[in-house]
């Protein structure tokens, strides 16, 4: 089924979402800490210079400003890998939220996909260090259509937000100008109560591997698309675990505050049927090298997703 989608670099459809939404809103500007062309926003440097701000290799101080022009009555959105722009600004970024200021944040290279630089660039923290600050909401769109659908949800609502986004490759599975409802998840596909697999947006691909493969074993289940981690769909969460046999939850992040932990939280203290089966990274750091081989030796992978689904 993998093989009917077309792939892309989601953080592609940053550059051009930014440029299409600052042409209807004057508020919007964008900061960079020297990666803007490696996170697609170069192109709004060049469409919008005036709204445009290089700061350097000084992440904390990019933050600061940020929340200094959201005082001023801006919209600012801060690009950068995500172990920059969430993992190096966390008491700025938790004075962003004391204050709840309009500062839009955007992690692209998500868990590993920054591989080969090393464990100095990968980013397996950033939903926990996020989601633990009151007022933020954190958001893991997948495929690149999703991506621009929730860039426009995020500056659409008020308050500050963080979004991670995949580096490596991932099927695109939406249409152009998809609907994104913060605090929903997405039901993929529904096709029996064995299992069902929930992931966030940057293992979407280990993640449809899995799904495949319990599948080609006679499997039947659910293929959720988390899409919010904060607020998260407790709702469904809920009605999820007790309808099916296990959940097995996917992620290039920790699993120590992460997805995992997001939803045991939602169901604890409580009895529902379902078992919780966590599939990322746990607690260590990963060396360096490729995206896709690290998350196969780690097992961020669809043989672990099958252990998970089969009770091993």
């Amino acid at each position: 089924m993998l093989n009917q989608y077309k792939y892309s670099i989601p953080k592609e459809a940053i550059g051009n979402t930014l440029i299409e939404l600052a042409k209807e809103n004057n508020k919007i500007c964008v900061f960079s800490s020297d990666v803007s062309k490696s996170v697609n926003v170069y192109e709004f440097s060049q469409a919008y210079p005036e709204r445009f701000f290089e700061m350097g290799i000084a992440e904390q101080s990019t933050m600061s400003a940020a929340g200094g022009m959201a005082i001023e009555g801006f919209i600012p959105v801060y690009v950068a890998l995500a172990i920059f722009s969430n993992g190096m600004t966390f008491s700025q970024t938790r004075q962003v939220c004391n204050n709840n200021l309009n500062v839009k944040i955007i992690g692209t290279h998500a868990g590993v996909d920054d591989g080969a630089d090393g464990t100095g660039h990968h980013s397996t923290e950033d939903i926990a260090l996020s989601r633990v600050i009151p007022r933020m909401t954190v958001l893991c769109p997948s495929d690149e259509n999703e991506v621009a659908a929730a860039i426009k949800a995020m500056i659409a609502i008020d308050g500050p937000c963080f979004m991670r986004v995949a580096r490596e490759e991932q099927p695109i599975i939406h249409k152009g100008n998809c609907p994104f409802e913060i605090g929903k998840a997405e039901v993929i596909y529904d096709e029996g109560n064995d299992f069902a697999i929930v992931f966030e947006g940057s293992s979407l691909a280990q993640a449809f591997e899995g799904w495949e493969a319990a599948k080609a074993i006679g499997k039947r289940g659910k293929f959720i698309n988390i899409r919010s981690i904060k607020p998260i769909d407790e709702e469904y969460i809920k009605d999820l675990a007790d309808s099916v046999e296990v959940i097995v939850t996917v992620e290039n992040h920790s699993i120590v505050g992460g997805l995992y932990s997001a939803i045991c939280e939602a169901l604890a203290g409580e009895k529902h049927k379902a078992i919780i089966k966590p599939v990322g990274f746990h607690d260590l750091f990963m060396e360096s090298g490729p995206a896709s081989e690290i998350k196969e030796k780690y097992g961020l992978n669809k043989a672990k997703i099958l252990s998970c689904i089969n009770h091993d």
